[in-house]
C-alpha cells in the first residue's frame, strides 16, 4: 500500500514567509512549491495536487503586514531572514583559446525578422564582453540572406536590432550586411564547384528528403564539373524557378547525422529583398556565407550556441575543400531558457498584425524594447547573463532572477508613491481637521525629502483591500487609523501595528500596463502627474513601474516587477 506524502506544513509556511519578506510582502506560490520540491523530491509526483494547498498557505501569509511576516519568520526560521546569495553569482569568463589582446575579432549575426528578445541575450552579451575584455573588434553582420515565406526579412527589423543592442550597451565597431556581399559569395561558390565537391541538384524536396533518410546518393551527384558550372550559370541567369534547383555540397551520404548529408549551399528565391529588391535570385545559405565571411572578415572566434554545431561542421568542410588556412576558433555556450515564457518572433509578428499585441514593445513580446519600456536596466540584463558564465550546460531560469538583478539597481533610486487599483471611494467620519499629511519619498533615505498628500475627508482605497479588511481596523499608510467601511470611522493618528493600506485623495487617473497585457486602472496620488516619462518609481504594495506617458487626462505606467 502506498503512503501519501502530506504537505510539510511548517516548511511551506516558512518558505512562504521568506518569499514574502524578500518581495515586499507578497509571496509567489510557484516559488514556494519549487522550494519544497527541491527539499523533498518525493513530493514531485503530487506537485499539482499540493499546489492548491500551498496556494492557501501563501494567501494566508499574504494577508499579513510585512512587519508581521518578518516577526513570524524570525520566530520560525531566523536564518531565512537574510536575503540568500544568488546561486549563480558573477563568474569570471574563461579565456578564449589562442586569443591575443588587440587582435580578437568577433561577430554578431542577427537575422532581421524582428527585434532581438531576451532569448538572444546570451549571444550578444557574451560576444560584447569578450570583445571588451580583449580590446578587440565586434562586427555586427546582418544575416539577411533571403528568408522563407514563414520567416521573412522585415525592413524595420534592421533598426530594431540596432536599437536593442544600443540600449543593451553592446559596442559594435562595424555594421555589414550579407545582402551587400552576394557577388563575393558567388565567386567563392564557383571556386567550390570547380573542386568537384559541389553539384546542382534538380530533385524535388520529397526526393531530397527520402534520399537523405535512406542514405542514397542523388542522381545528379555524379555530374562532372563542366556540367555543374553550366547549371550554376543557368541558375544565375534565371533559367530555374524557385524550388527547381539547388547547389549541394558533397559530404558522406551515410553520415550518422542525416541532416549533414549533402547539405544545400545555394537556392533560388524569387521574393523581394527589403534592401536589394530583386537584384539577386540565387541566395547562399547561412553556413556557406559564413564560411566565406568568417575568413574574409578576419573573425578569430565564433561564440555561439551549442545548437549550431552543424554550422561548425559545414564551415570546416568548406574551408578544407578550399584550402583556407586562416579560420576562427569555435566557442559554444548552452541554451538559456526561461520558465513559463514562449519566445517566438513569428508568433509575435502575427499577433501584432492581428491587433492582439500593441507592438514590438508590448511586454508580452519580451523584446529588448519591451524590457526597456518596463524599466529593466541594461546593466541588470548584462549581469544576469554573465552570471551563468560560458557553460555549455543548458539553463532554465525564472524571470525573477533577472528581476532580482534589476531590483538591486533601481530600489535605491525609485521614490515611493501610492497607487490604488479599482478604487473604492469612502468618507471618513470623525476625522479631525487636517488638510494634508507628509510621507517620505523613500523610507531608506530620509534626506531625500517628503511628498505632500492632500486630505479632505474623502479617500479612495483599492477594492481588494476594501473587501479584505471591511469592518476591520486598518491604517491608511502615513495618515491615520480607521474602521474600514462605507463610511469609514476615524479611530486615531498613532502608527499602530495593524494592516496598512495605500490610499489617495484628489487622485490622478492612472493605468498600469502589466506583463500579461492586462491594464490595471485606478488612481495615483497627485504628485505622480508631475513625474517625467522614463522615471522608475515604486507604487507601494504594488511594485516598480516605469512612467510611460503623462497627460492631463491620465498617467500611464509599465509594470516592471515587485
Amino acid at each position: 500500500m502506498s503512503v501519501r506524502t502530506a504537505v510539510p506544513v511548517e516548511s511551506a509556511r516558512k518558505y512562504a514567509l521568506q518569499n514574502a519578506v524578500l518581495h515586499g510582502g507578497k509571496a509567489d506560490p510557484k516559488a514556494v512549491l519549487g522550494k519544497l520540491l527541491a527539499e523533498d523530491a518525493t513530493l514531485r509526483s503530487r506537485a499539482k495536487e499540493l499546489a492548491a494547498e500551498i496556494a492557501r498557505t501563501v494567501d494566508d501569509v499574504n494577508r499579513l503586514e510585512l512587519e508581521a511576516q518578518k516577526a513570524e519568520l524570525a520566530a520560525l526560521a531566523p536564518e531565512l531572514l537574510e536575503r540568500p546569495k544568488a546561486e549563480t553569482g558573477p563568474k569570471e569568463l574563461p579565456p578564449l583559446p589562442d586569443a591575443v589582446e588587440g587582435n580578437v575579432v568577433l561577430r554578431l549575426a542577427p537575422y532581421p525578422s524582428g527585434p532581438l528578445h531576451i532569448g538572444n541575450a546570451r549571444a550578444f552579451v557574451l560576444n560584447d564582453a569578450y570583445a571588451k575584455r580583449y580590446r578587440g573588434k565586434l562586427l555586427l553582420v546582418f544575416d539577411d540572406t533571403i528568408g522563407s515565406e514563414e520567416k521573412p526579412l522585415l525592413p524595420e527589423a534592421f533598426d530594431q536590432v540596432k536599437e536593442g543592442l544600443d540600449w543593451a550597451g553592446v559596442e559594435y565597431h562595424e555594421v555589414l550586411y550579407k545582402s551587400d556581399r552576394i557577388p563575393i559569395h558567388y565567386e567563392w561558390g564557383e571556386r567550390l564547384i570547380a573542386t568537384g565537391e559541389a553539384y546542382v541538384c534538380e530533385c524535388d524536396a520529397e526526393t531530397l528528403r527520402r534520399n537523405r533518410e535512406t542514405a542514397l546518393a542523388c542522381v545528379h551527384r555524379s555530374q562532372d564539373v563542366d556540367e555543374t558550372l553550366a547549371m550554376w550559370k543557368a541558375m544565375l541567369a534565371g533559367t530555374y524557378g524557385e524550388g527547381e534547383a539547388v547547389v549541394r555540397l558533397k559530404t558522406d551520404v551515410a553520415h550518422p547525422n542525416p541532416a549533414f548529408r549533402d547539405r544545400v549551399l545555394f537556392r533560388v528565391a524569387e521574393r523581394e529583398h527589403p534592401r536589394v529588391g530583386a537584384r539577386y535570385r540565387v541566395w547562399p545559405m547561412l553556413e556557406f556565407s559564413w564560411a566565406v565571411d568568417d575568413h574574409l572578415l578576419g573573425v578569430t572566434h565564433v561564440i555561439r550556441g551549442k545548437d549550431l554545431i552543424m554550422e561548425d561542421l559545414m564551415e570546416t568542410r568548406i574551408w578544407d575543400l578550399l584550402e583556407v588556412a586562416r579560420r576562427p576558433r569555435f566557442v559554444h555556450f548552452g541554451i538559456l531558457r526561461f520558465k513559463d515564457l514562449e519566445l517566438s518572433k513569428s508568433r509575435y509578428r502575427r499577433e501584432i498584425a492581428e491587433g492582439r499585441l500593441t507592438g514590438i514593445d508590448d511586454p508580452r513580446t519580451w523584446s529588448l524594447q519591451s524590457l526597456m519600456r518596463r524599466g529593466i536596466r541594461p546593466a541588470a540584463l548584462r549581469e544576469f547573463v554573465l552570471s551563468f558564465g560560458l557553460s555549455q550546460s543548458d539553463i532554465e531560469v525564472a524571470a525573477e532572477t533577472l528581476y532580482a538583478e534589476n531590483r538591486k539597481r533601481i530600489d535605491k533610486d525609485a521614490n515611493r508613491y501610492f497607487f490604488v487599483p479599482e478604487p473604492v471611494p469612502i468618507a471618513i467620519e470623525g476625522l479631525p481637521p487636517v488638510s494634508s499629511v507628509k510621507a517620505p519619498l523613500h523610507p531608506d533615505f530620509p534626506g531625500r525629502g517628503e511628498r505632500t498628500l492632500p486630505v479632505d475627508g474623502k479617500v479612495a482605497v483599492a477594492r481588494a483591500d476594501f473587501e479584505k479588511f471591511r469592518g476591520q481596523e486598518v491604517r491608511l499608510k502615513d495618515f491615520c487609523n480607521v474602521r474600514l467601511d462605507r463610511p469609514a470611522r476615524f479611530l486615531s493618528m498613532e502608527n499602530r501595528d495593524i494592516p496598512k493600506i495605500q490610499w489617495v485623495d484628489h487622485g490622478v487617473t492612472t493605468v498600469v500596463l502589466m506583463p500579461s497585457g492586462f491594464e490595471s486602472r485606478g488612481l495615483a496620488e497627485p504628485a505622480v502627474a508631475d513625474l517625467r516619462v522614463d522615471t522608475v518609481v515604486q507604487f507601494e504594495r504594488v511594485g516598480f513601474v516605469r512612467i510611460d506617458r503623462v497627460s492631463r487626462a491620465e498617467v500611464r505606467a509599465c509594470f516592471a516587477h515587485r
